[in-house]
């Protein structure tokens, strides 16, 4: 029922036409895909783009370019050149490598065989060979190579059965039927003579929906709907063999029409540096501007004290010239090795990440995997976490815990009385999977002659029949694929008490009750929808009666109950018990028909099931007309299994200002569920459920809750969004995305059902762009390849189902066939090898696809998790002490290098603005590249901010590297300020020592280089000494980075005293390192200068730590010993709501009135559902659904 249209609905300009047997007639986009970021001829520009599209490549190209003129650069031509080609060169072949793998993944999808019937005969071709309106053949647990429409299969009834699970998440087989004018087509001769055409909707990315029409040569035409079509990505299960025409190939097939175009990422971090450079360079330009007009001045000033200097030489030289000395002589304000220590840092951050023992999961032995680390920091500053549901938030495990029958409870209890009942509350995550449905007591009341025994058995019975359960045998065992894991878990509960669902066929399902086979023919399935909440299936029994079994919510199923219906009230009570437990409830109900009443009914259906328009309500409509008078049998207790700890993590990110979206292809009351169950949503929160038609009706309902907000619009309100996916095509609307974004942004909690992979996309997206924030979405399923694209950050966490998540991790061996893309998976064991920038779907559909192949062909991703829980870890901890390492390392950067450069715009004022440099060349290309580059490093390595256990202990320490408080643009000047306070001191404290000069043992005199030395020395001690006291986290490397790299310079400056002649370099420094440690100067500002220049720092930490503290400052001073114990809500927690929104009071939200009737303020019931909504073909379609296309098309 998912294609309600008519070809005459949709977009004629992209409606196509397929002849069959006529390959010459289809001209169509070929099968091949092309996951790779580069090609031969695009990758130097697109690799040179990218890299001279951050701030310090595009700058230090600038120079370079400079350097070549002649005559202007005072540092030669070739010093910024050959690093920055290092730099470029490692970065290119990193790329080449991880894209030559994406090549090969390509190739390797690409080049996989498929039979095709091509000139009267089959053939083995390639897939990318494959082309629309080819014939193609798929074995037994074989991955479709395109979308095709069924035309026969080895079954029965021409049936087969597909696994979706790389599609839309979804683990349980569908089941597809092709159609009744072409079952018969097997042989190669009736293949030959299949003549005709097929007319059908444009590619698109709509996966339940397609709209076409077979024109057979000689036959009336024929419907062909979603039932009858095999997409690419599905795998073909418990069938022999299928044949299908080629409808749609390559680009054009709805799986890769839902992939989207990879994003370029950057992280917030990077964007403000990129930012900040810029800024720089403007402070550049501005120098050599003041440079310049002070050489002027100099020049007129002393008129022709300065004959020396060869002033008429010169002369010609205009102010572009001179501007482009100074530039060149300032350029290393902006640190080249900036790039390459953050490379470093973040490799090194990742491997943390990888060997972190908390993050592993034994289960498996897997940990965590940092795919990439570019963007390691940005896990400290996430906002919004959109996650999947199922594999995600839950192990996708459920059981049948307990039953209410006639009145009486059975379930798992050592003690059956209703005060335990009454007192019982067992968390969903602590229960296992072996902890199932048993009480001897039940099968004592069904063999005995208990009152119950007939109630019994019809519920027994109900669960087996009442279902879209496919068995599989494997061997004696039978193994069931379910729709959905609770109806597999119905269906297994009532197996252990002797009631087996043994066989289906479309059109009846058999049964063993106690050793006996029984047969019930389905006549019709009445699909479970949202409005509904629930399914029924109308069978007729062994015995010849007509019979209506339903299961579904209370709230619907008490008002269709006859009055002669029994334990009604006993019933309810139980429905509470099990709801306090966090159980997944449904009532078990049916009732008997008349072969008149049936009849009667069945005209209705018939014509309600052809209706072009609104075909969804009046099949309701009609559902409702047969749905009463129902005897109430019990209900039924289902535990979804949540993962360990998800509950409590959801708590502790709340708690740390992230917001949790829940974007799932699940139906919805499932996931209203599951976000009971892990605390997302609480009992007293009013929840917002938006169900709409139409557009009209949707814009209605979001404007009118808008309006009811009033000035809470906007503020985080203890309100829960719920939103399906029908609906959510409307709300994005550009008339209504606005408001439909302002109001989810005023709910606690977001959930999104029944959402298609490019709708997760399309939700990240909107928040990405106008919210700005940092987003990090987590899921586990291909369905999840493009919101976790899509996000800044993507996590991959791991199902027991063994999909791998969307967070920097992998998880299984299954895991790696069917990876997502993303940024961060927790769990990994090596963090070397390089991930791709673009999703490579096909790989993670063949399974014979080798892991290594399959982790590398598909994304992005920064880390990878097997358990939700780990997030906590990731986020809290690693997160936040990644952001402070990063950004620290960033800031010291900048400074050492401000320091030391200005230093040459001070000298400038005392050569008369020359362009003089006052330190020797190759000790000022060593700067950074030797003795100041370990400090940096571990900065950026080892910081810690705080400890583990305070971080984990107080969640809203996140909030200082979320709100960005410890880098953004005031805090990067104020450490520029800072470092060009220093630059002051070092180089006028030293010049006003050396000022009238000094006379040497054996008559030496000093000149500028004696004094640069002092400075450089000077310089090297104190940017040395400031990276300890930035250090809040001491190790024997701080100590080891900060006195080592003092030592290294005056090592250096010993040896590179004495290497001329011996070595013709720097024959200006022979000597130098006598004259430094004989001269009494020189060790008195040893010790003077870096103090006078630190001692203002540690003034000012004093101060701001005693008169402004921070959350953070009172954590480090409990854990060195100072406080006993930290009461966050009388210390901190006011202070943090100062600088933070102050969410709206509950008795304010109490007093909205909203007139709109989305708006649910009741207690929710613990339901569940077993019916799919909407899932390819129903029970009975496969069974009916041609009588009843026909007549649509006629």
């Amino acid at each position: 029922m998912g294609w309600p249209q008519s070809l005459q609905g949709a977009d004629v300009s992209k409606v196509r036409t397929i002849y069959l047997n006529e390959p010459l007639r289809n001209a169509f986009c070929k099968n091949s895909i092309s996951t790779a970021k580069y090609s031969l001829w695009s990758f130097l520009p697109r690799y040179l783009y990218l890299q001279f599209s951050k701030g310090a490549n595009a700058f230090f190209l600038f120079i370079t370019i400079l350097q070549q003129i002649p005559d202007v650069s005072p540092t030669g031509k070739y010093t910024t050149l050959l690093p920055l080609m290092i730099i470029l060169t490692i970065s290119g072949i990193k790329e080449i490598v991880e894209d030559y793998r994406r090549h090969m993944a390509d190739r390797l999808v690409n080049t996989k065989n498929t039979i095709v019937f091509r000139e009267n005969e089959w053939k083995v071709i390639m897939w990318k060979e494959v082309n629309v309106g080819d014939i193609v053949k798929t074995s037994n647990g074989q991955f479709l190579p395109a979308d095709l429409v069924l035309i026969s299969s080895s079954e029965p009834e021409a049936t087969c059965y597909i696994a979706t699970s790389n599609l839309d998440g979804e683990t349980n087989l569908k089941i597809r039927q092709a159609l009744l004018q072409t079952a018969d087509m097997q042989t190669e001769k009736q293949l030959s003579s299949l003549s005709g055409k097929i007319e059908c909707e444009g590619p698109n990315r709509h996966f339940d929906t397609f709209i076409g029409t077979l024109y057979l040569n000689g036959k009336s035409p024929v419907a062909v709907g979603p039932g009858q079509v095999l997409l690419r990505g599905t795998q073909l299960k418990n069938t022999q063999w299928v044949l299908g025409i080629v409808i749609y190939t390559g680009s054009e097939t709805k799986f890769m029409q839902n992939s989207i175009k990879l994003p370029l990422k950057r992280s917030t971090v990077e964007k403000v540096t990129n930012v900040q450079i810029l800024l720089l360079f403007l402070l550049l330009l501005a120098m050599s501007l003041v440079s310049y007009v002070g050489a002027i001045l100099w020049k007129e000033g002393h008129g022709g004290d300065i004959w020396y200097i060869g002033m008429k030489e010169s002369s010609s030289h205009g102010l572009g010239f001179d501007i482009l000395v100074f530039i060149i002589l300032y350029h290393n304000l902006i640190p080249i090795s900036l790039l390459v220590t953050l490379e470093i840092v973040k490799y090194i951050q990742a491997l943390f990440i990888n060997w972190d023992e908390d993050m592993h999961y034994k289960g498996n032995n897997v940990y965590a995997m940092a795919r990439t680390s570019n963007l390691n920091e940005e896990l400290g500053q996430v906002e919004y976490l959109f996650s999947d549901k199922t594999g995600t938030l839950t192990c996708n495990i459920m059981t049948l815990k307990k039953c209410t029958i006639a009145g009486i409870i059975y379930g798992n209890l050592s003690n059956r009385s209703d005060t335990i009942l009454d007192n019982l509350s067992v968390s969903p995550s602590t229960i296992t999977e072996t902890s199932g449905f048993s009480d001897p007591m039940l099968l004592q009341n069904f063999e005995s002659d208990h009152p119950t025994k007939d109630y019994i058995k019809e519920f027994l019975t109900l669960l087996c029949v009442c279902h879209t359960v496919v068995p599989e045998r494997d061997g004696d065992d039978i193994i069931y694929q379910a729709s959905s894991p609770d109806e597999a878990a119905l269906v297994k509960g009532v197996k252990k008490f002797g009631f087996v669902f043994t066989t289906r066929t479309p059109s009846s399902v058999t049964i063993e009750a106690m050793g006996q086979n029984f047969t019930f023919e389905i006549l019709n399935i009445l699909e479970f929808s949202s409005n509904r909440k629930r399914m029924s299936i109308i069978v007729r029994t062994p015995t010849g009666k007509l019979r209506l079994y339903c299961k579904g919510a209370d709230t619907v199923i008490y008002k269709r109950l006859s009055d002669d219906s029994l334990f009604v009230k006993e019933t309810l009570a139980h429905l509470e018990c099990f709801a306090k437990e966090g159980l997944r409830t449904l009532c078990i109900a049916y009732t008997d028909l008349t072969e008149k009443e049936y009849q009667q009914w069945l005209t209705e259906y018939k014509k309600a099931s052809t209706v072009l328009q609104d075909r969804m309500q009046s099949l309701e409509e009609c559902y409702d007309n047969i749905e009463k008078n129902f005897l109430l049998l019990g209900a039924t207790a289902i535990e979804d299994h949540l993962q360990a700890r998800v509950p409590e993590t959801i708590t502790t990110l709340l708690k740390a200002n992230i917001k949790i979206w829940v974007l799932t292809g699940d139906k919805q009351e499932t996931a209203i569920n599951i976000a009971y169950s892990c605390k997302l949503l609480s009992t007293q929160m009013p929840r917002i459920q938006l169900n709409s038609k139409s557009l009209e009706a949707t814009q209605q309902a979001v404007n009118q809750n808008c309006q009811d907000l009033g000035i809470l619009l906007g503020k985080e309100n203890d309100l829960a969004l719920i939103i399906d996916g029908e609906t959510l095509k409307y709300a994005f609307h550009p008339d209504i995305k606005r408001n439909f974004l302002n109001l989810a942004l005023s709910c606690r909690a977001v959930l999104c059902c029944r959402l298609s992979p490019l709708q997760k996309a399309e939700i990240v997206d909107l928040v990405k762009k106008h919210v700005r924030a940092i987003t990090l979405a987590v899921g586990d399923g291909a369905n999840d390849v493009g919101m976790i694209q899509t996000a800044h950050q993507a996590p991959p966490l791991g199902r027991r189902e063994q999909n791998s998540l969307d967070v920097f991790v992998q998880l299984h061996s299954k895991t790696e066939q069917k990876i997502s893309s993303s940024q961060i998976l927790p769990g990994r064991t090596r963090a070397s090898l390089p991930c791709p920038q673009h999703p490579l779907p096909e790989k993670c559909l063949d399974a014979s696809s080798p892991p290594s192949a399959v982790t590398r062909g598909l994304a992005r991703g920064v880390a990878r998790s097997v358990e939700f829980s780990y997030l906590e870890k990731l986020l809290l901890v690693h997160g936040a002490w990644n952001y402070f390492r990063v950004t620290k390392c960033i800031l010291y950067c900048f400074y050492k290098n401000v320091v030391l450069y200005i230093i040459e715009l001070w000298f400038a004022f005392v050569n008369g603005f020359s362009g003089q440099i006052i330190f020797e060349r190759w000790c000022i290309s060593l700067y950074n590249v030797i003795f100041t580059s370990l400090p940096p490093l571990t900065l950026g390595i080892f910081e810690q901010c705080c400890s583990e256990k305070s971080l984990l202990r107080y969640p809203q320490l996140y909030r200082m590297s979320q709100a960005g408080e410890i880098f953004n643009t005031k805090v990067f000047w104020f450490q520029c300020i800072n470092a060009l306070a220093h630059s002051f001191i070092l180089f006028w404290l030293p010049m006003k020592m050396l000022e009238n000069d000094m006379v040497l043992q054996g008559g030496y005199t000093t000149d500028y280089l004696f004094l640069g030395n002092f400075i450089y020395t000077y310089v090297v001690v104190t940017v040395c000494l400031k990276a300890g006291l930035d250090t809040l986290s001491w190790n024997k490397f701080n100590h080891l980075a900060i006195w080592g790299s003092i030592v290294i310079w005056l090592v250096f400056f010993a040896i590179y005293s004495f290497l001329w002649p011996t070595i013709p370099l720097a024959p200006e420094m022979r000597g130098q390192i006598s004259m430094a440690l004989v001269c009494p100067h020189f060790w008195l500002g040893f010790f003077i200068v870096p103090i006078m220049c630190l001692i203002l720092n540690l003034l000012w930490t004093s101060i701001t730590n005693t008169c402004n503290r921070t959350l953070l400052e009172e954590v480090r001073e409990m854990e060195s010993g100072k406080v006993q114990g930290l009461h966050l809500p009388t210390v901190s927690e006011k202070r943090m709501k100062t600088k933070h929104p102050q969410l709206p009071l509950p008795s304010q939200l109490h007093q909205v009135v909203f007139q709109d009737e989305s708006v649910d303020r009741s207690a929710p019931h613990g339901y569940a559902f077993s019916q799919l909504e909407h899932r390819g073909s129903s029970q009975e379609g496969p069974g009916r659904s041609s009588d009843a296309t026909a007549v649509e098309t006629s």
